[in-house]
This record gives structure tokens, sequence and C-alpha cells, in this order.
């Protein structure tokens, strides 16, 4: 077992999803006549790094931000996946803006939906790792 290749596939997975994430945001907008809005939309995980709590930032059709953090796998859509602390903190701060982009089957038919806070409606949330610092 590779751990560091698993990985290194995990990410580039990830990053997949999230590319089609971000192009599909720019399209939506697009075809609600939002040129505008849709040349705004960020890539806000690959220009900062993780960290932010979501990946893109769009918009809707208003102007309301929208900040979606994309999950992928190439399971069913019942495949498990991990959340972050931080993202599941910013699902609470700001719910009428967050948003769960659910993408599954992504190797061989590509399937998608999205999830709105609270979260723990739709998922079992479970804490799976601790951070551990020492004591002083």
């Amino acid at each position: 077992f590779d751990s560091a290749a698993r990985d290194a596939q995990n990410r580039a997975l990830g990053k997949r999803g999230e590319e089609r994430v971000f192009f599909s945001e720019q399209a939506r907008l697009k075809t609600e006549a939002r040129e505008d809005l849709a040349r705004k939309v960020r890539w806000v995980s690959e220009e900062l790094g993780d960290g932010a709590g979501y990946d893109i930032l769009s918009f809707d059709g208003t102007g309301k931000e929208r900040l979606i953090e994309v999950k992928t796998t190439v399971g069913s859509q019942m495949t498990p996946f991990f959340l972050t602390e931080n993202e599941r903190l910013l699902s609470t701060e700001r719910p009428a803006n967050f948003r769960l982009a659910r993408l599954y089957d992504f190797n061989r038919s590509p399937r998608a939906f999205e999830l709105e806070p609270p979260l723990d409606h739709a998922v079992v949330l479970r804490p799976t790792t601790y951070r551990a610092s020492f004591r002083h």
C-alpha cells in the first residue's frame, strides 16, 4: 500500500472535480445572461490553497455569493467523503451562501447534486481526526 500515491490520486481527483464545477458555474451564469458574474467566478482553492472553507466562489443570478465546497469520488452517490472542520464551520456560519457540490461516479459517468446547510440533515457527520498539540 502506497499512501503517498493514494493521496496524490485523491488530490488529482479533487482538482478535476473542482475544475468541472468552476467551468459549470461560469456556463450556468452565461446561460442566465450574467456574463458579468461569470467573469467573477473564482477557483479559490487553486488560487489561494485549501483553507478558505470552500473551493469555488460563484454567484446566483441575482449576484448573491455561492461558496461551493466540492467533494468528488469515483464511487456511488452514497460513498462517504471527508469534510474538514473549517468547511463544516463555514456551512454553519454562512448557511445562505454555502453549498456542497457532491460529484460521484466521476471516472465513468459523472453526476452531481448539491447539499445546502444544515448539512447534518442530509449526512451523518463524525469526527475522524484530532489535532494534537503539546501542553506548555
